[in-house]
């Protein structure tokens, strides 16, 4: 009982700490759009007694590492159909589609198991604007190119440019979230490539730096 007492607890506080950090954010989240997203959290935590989705557990720690830092990043997103490589668990796909119902989001990852995992996220929370694939990256091939191509944690810059290359659109932009500024990943970008913006993040209740590269091919 003291268990259940204490996980109420710690969920309650989660829920605090979003609405105060999309308020620090600037985002107009609904209630029931928090009440989503705490969901979203809730079955993460679930799958994670049987698989290792993220090694973090505390649902406060959940709010401020996966969904502030991922929702921290929309004023930098441009409209347009949107591609999460390599989504893990879903960040920061998810909570971008949750957050913007009608922009159309792919969540793309090789693991069957991960993508069962988002497959019952999707199915829970009725996401009818989320897609999911299960493939590599070098071989998925969609129907048209996106408008915008995200990774969280992925691959190096390079990496990230050469196995996204065919998915982008071409008036397209590439923004990779990291975390420490990846001087020598971005010296190391070259032609077709170039960098168009690096962003600084904060991201509330979070000490460790953020830092969002927006990259875009050369007119």
């Amino acid at each position: 009982m003291a268990s259940t007492h204490k996980d109420e607890t710690s969920w309650r506080l989660a829920a605090q700490r979003l609405e105060e950090g999309a308020r620090e954010l600037g985002l107009a989240a609904s209630h029931a759009t928090t009440e989503r997203l705490l969901a979203y959290l809730e079955i993460m935590s679930r799958w994670n007694r049987t698989f290792n989705l993220t090694a973090i557990r505390d649902p406060e720690e959940m709010v401020t590492r996966h969904i502030l830092d991922s929702l921290a990043v929309l004023p930098h997103i441009p409209a347009g159909t949107l591609l999460d490589v390599g989504s893990g668990a879903g960040l920061p796909g998810i909570p971008l589609a949750l957050i913007n119902p009608i922009r159309s989001v792919t969540l793309l990852d090789k693991s069957h198991k991960r993508v069962d995992f988002l497959t019952e996220v999707a199915a829970q929370l009725v996401l009818p604007n989320v897609t999911l694939v299960c493939q590599r990256v070098e071989d998925y091939r969609p129907a048209r190119p996106f408008d915008v191509v995200i990774a969280r944690a992925f691959a190096s810059l390079h990496d990230i440019v050469t196995a996204t290359d065919h998915l982008l659109a071409e008036h397209g932009v590439l923004i990779a979230m990291k975390g420490a500024l990846p001087t020598e990943e971005l010296a190391a970008i070259g032609p077709p490539f170039v960098v168009r913006a690096v962003h600084a993040m904060r991201v509330p209740g979070l000490a460790a730096k953020r830092h969002l590269l927006v990259l875009a091919r050369a007119p």
